[in-house]
């Protein structure tokens, strides 16, 4: 058995051995280390791993076995979207013309590129009945930001300083409090309705003359849709506030409801969730926002612009005053906007209205096959994602939604978001997406079904889930505190799983 345990396989150190490896390497020019100032060379040489390309290319293949993803598995991880990714969308990106284009190339080089952009921005804005889009942020949590600074932008170019406060119901992303503090906002939270709902009378009652903006997630993370809609946006805009829309869970209602026409005034499209781009990992991201008449005047720059002739070109410095300036570099992540752009032109307006209707009906439908094995606390029609709770299980057995997640694992597939809302006990969110079959679906009913049977007739078996993974259940409390971010050779009560 080695540190890392048997089926992860040793570490590349340890399968070192000197004088592997190495040779097919250029040789740098002998004058390289010349031109490198003496008090900046090693004293020694780095101590990397001396090994094979075979051994290298079999360790990480290896090693990309063990990964779960949306290619290899069912991946219903509620308030995310996690769907599968159309691999016509990865050959669009990879497109050289697209891949290969210096981001500082002049605008008479990169046409196609800008043209694209250009009608992305359309698209975005025609779905969510928005006047116009930026595709500058880097994620969707960045949208917010930039939504929310140009809601203070707009305040404050109409002298209306004293709007300090951004109202978000606890049924909201748990990103939208963490962005109006950024943007300078004190956050007032407004619970919810017993239906699940924005209670009415709390909302109306926090609306006032410091009331800058209300941050809706609409269908919300407990996968309703908000009925008092139309009430709670002319309440606001009754006051002078603006409405944002956080738009992750744009994945259920894409042809069947438009924000912008609803009356919000600005939202952030996750494109990740939403148009087939590859979600999480830590890699590149965009959160386009589109807004309303109000907020055009304030949204980042450069835009790209088309001429009168059909050319297009970036937007100059200064050609928009009132703009809140850059959130990222260039137009923002193209290879990531792309993808997005396939998915969309491939689908069309029936195609996208149809990904909505079946996620809806997935999780409708696993909402009813699992409300006879775990508490579901809200009876109304869910969009596409649902909460269940294990609550009676908890209170029955002592297992908790932790170890039901874990003990998921042993069945193959990845677990459903835990603990949240908040507002839930015990909660689980599942969402099965649009893009998985019936098949699966069941088989994630029967794995829940014989976990709960496990729970009263063996708890210790989910007590100490996951039992056939490479890595066993670990002190999760201490990893996110004390982290080991480098690697050393482990021993005794150290190692992951200690025999």
């Amino acid at each position: 058995m080695t540190a890392a345990g048997d089926r992860l396989g040793p570490t590349l150190f340890e399968r070192s051995r000197p004088g592997r490896g190495g040779g097919k390497i250029p040789h740098p020019p002998k004058e390289a280390l010349a031109r490198i100032p003496a008090d900046r060379l090693r004293a020694k040489g780095p101590r990397l791993p001396e090994i094979s390309e075979p051994e290298l290319a079999r360790h990480y293949v290896h090693l990309s076995g063990l990964n779960y993803s949306v290619d290899t598995g069912f991946y219903p991880l509620g308030s995310c979207t996690m769907k599968y990714n159309p691999k016509i969308d990865e050959w669009a990106a990879r497109l050289p013309g697209f891949a290969s284009l210096h981001p500082l190339a002049p605008d008479e080089l990169a046409q196609g590129t800008l043209q694209l952009l250009w009608e992305l921005e359309q698209a975005l804005a025609e779905i969510g009945g928005m006047k116009a889009v930026t595709l500058q942020p880097a994620a969707g949590a960045q949208g917010e930001l930039t939504g929310i600074l140009m809601v203070r932008a707009y305040h404050h170019s109409r002298g209306d300083v004293e709007r300090t406060e951004v109202l978000v119901p606890d049924s909201a992303h748990g990103t939208n409090p963490a962005t109006a503090s950024m943007a300078g906002f004190s956050t007032v939270t407004i619970p919810s309705a017993p239906d699940g709902g924005v209670d009415i009378a709390a909302f109306t009652a926090a609306l006032g003359p410091h009331t800058a903006a209300v941050m809706i997630t609409n269908p919300s993370t407990l996968g309703l849709f908000e009925s008092r809609l139309c009430e709670l946006l002319e309440a606001v805009h009754a006051v002078g506030a603006l409405a944002y829309m956080d738009g992750a869970n744009l994945n259920a209602i894409m042809g069947r409801f438009k924000p912008g026409e609803a009356g919000f005034d600005v939202m952030h499209f996750n494109v990740h969730k939403t148009f087939g781009t590859p979600h999480g990992g830590g890699g590149p991201g965009a959160g386009p926002v589109g807004v309303g008449e109000k907020l055009m005047p304030f949204l980042p720059s450069p835009r790209v612009l088309r001429e009168s002739d059909g050319k297009f070109r970036m937007e100059r410095t200064g050609e928009r005053p009132q703009s809140i300036g850059r959130m990222r570099a260039f137009a923002g992540n193209s290879g990531v906007l792309v993808r997005a752009y396939a998915y969309i032109r491939a689908h069309g307006a029936d195609g996208l209205r149809e990904v909505s209707d079946d996620a809806v009906l997935a999780a409708n439908y696993l909402k009813t096959r699992l409300a006879g094995i775990l508490d579901v606390p809200f009876e109304r029609h869910c969009m596409h994602e649902f909460v269940a709770s294990a609550a009676t299980l908890k209170s029955e057995t002592g297992i908790r939604t932790l170890d039901v997640a874990k003990r998921l694992i042993d069945y193959g597939f990845h677990p459903p978001t835990i603990y949240f809302p908040l507002t839930v006990e015990e909660a689980l969110l599942i969402e099965p997406t649009e893009t998985e079959t019936l098949e699966t679906l069941d088989a994630f009913v029967e794995a829940l079904r014989r976990i709960v049977a496990e729970a009263h007739d063996d708890p210790e078996l989910l007590h100490s889930a996951p039992h056939e993974t490479p890595v066993r259940r670990l002190d999760e409390t201490m990893a996110a505190r004390q982290p080991n971010l480098k690697w050393r050779a482990m021993t005794g009560s150290q190692t992951p799983c200690p025999d």
